[in-house]
């Protein structure tokens, strides 16, 4: 499987968190494309198929992952 390069799943966490801090999925077309455009790319990227799993392996991807990294885990987990 190829990988993403690392400056370029950080900079797609990065545009992905910023369009869902500013609540994208409610805006107009064109933010709207662009958030299905980057959570695409970024399932793409990381071999998923969901939002949610892609963040993950990204986040796991980028430098200073930790192995042990439990961010996989329910949060009362």
């Amino acid at each position: 499987m190829l990988m993403a390069h690392p400056a370029v799943l950080a900079d797609l966490v990065q545009q992905y968190e910023t369009l869902y801090a500013l609540h994208a999925e409610n805006g107009g077309p064109e933010a709207q494309q662009r958030l299905d455009d980057i959570v695409y790319t970024l399932c793409t990227a990381t071999g998923t198929r969901d939002i949610d799993a892609a963040l993950i392996a990204a986040r796991h991807q980028l430098p200073g992952a930790r192995a042990e990294d439990d961010s996989v885990l329910a949060p009362d987990a």
